[in-house]
Parts: structure tokens; sequence; C-alpha cells
């Protein structure tokens, strides 16, 4: 089993978003860092993406059994199936999480404190810092 640190974050919400992962083997070695700017998202949004992005790395590496942690609450918990996704613009994204879930199989979701998930937090801010380039050199 591999875990996934995922993160996403908007400075203004909305505002220059990204999205940052940090992917270990199960004995805690990492294996991959990823990062993306979203442009203008909500933290919600870019949060989704982290998720999306930690799942599609998991698909192509074959993996059958992904542990997400995250300091989302709200998407700890709609993913679980404990909240409905209510937002319009949250459905599709969480649509494609469900899909791709299908596709590896075992995947976990655990809510973590935001001191636990340093990492992606550090790389989902590399990703508002390149939304933020992006959006300034129009």
């Amino acid at each position: 089993m591999i875990t996934a640190y995922i993160d996403g974050g908007a400075r203004g919400n909305p505002g220059p978003a990204g999205y940052g992962v940090r992917v270990e083997a199960a004995d805690g070695t990492l294996l991959d860092e990823l990062h993306g700017a979203l442009g203008v998202a909500t933290n919600n949004i870019a949060e989704y993406n982290g998720l999306l992005a930690a799942l599609r790395w998991a698909v192509a590496h074959g993996e059958q059994s992904v542990h997400i942690r995250a300091d989302s609450e709200l998407l700890v918990k709609q993913m679980r199936g404990e909240y409905r996704v209510k937002n319009e613009n949250l459905k599709p994204l969480f649509l494609q999480a469900c899909a791709l879930i299908r596709q590896i199989g075992d995947v976990r979701f655990e809510h973590v404190r935001r001191e636990f998930n340093k990492e992606a937090d550090r790389l989902s801010n590399l990703g508002m810092d390149a939304s933020e380039l992006a959006l300034r050199s129009r």
C-alpha cells in the first residue's frame, strides 16, 4: 500500500490556486512529489485536484492499494460518503475521483491535522506560486 499526502489551496479563495502531493511507499520512502498550478480556483477545487493527481499517479503506476491522507475534512468525508457533494463545481471532480478509485480497487481516506501534512502543503504552495506568476504575466 502506498500513502499519498494531498493538499490544495487558494490565496483569496477563490484566488491563485495549486495542489501538492507527496507519494510514499509502505516503508515511508519517498516515491514522488507532484504539484500543479490551477489558475484561479477555490480551496476545495484545489484539494480535489490534489486528490485526482494522487489517484492518477496510482493508476499510472499500477497501484491497487492507496492510503490518502488529507487535511481537508470536507474532502475526506465526501469521499467516504459521510457528506453529500452539494457544490456543483465539485461534483465533476468527485465523479472523476470515484472513477479512478474503481480502477485502483482499495483506496482509504484519513483526515490528518495540518501539521502532519507539511510536505503536501509545501508542494501546494509551489502550485499557488506558479498560478500567481502566470496570472501576473498575462
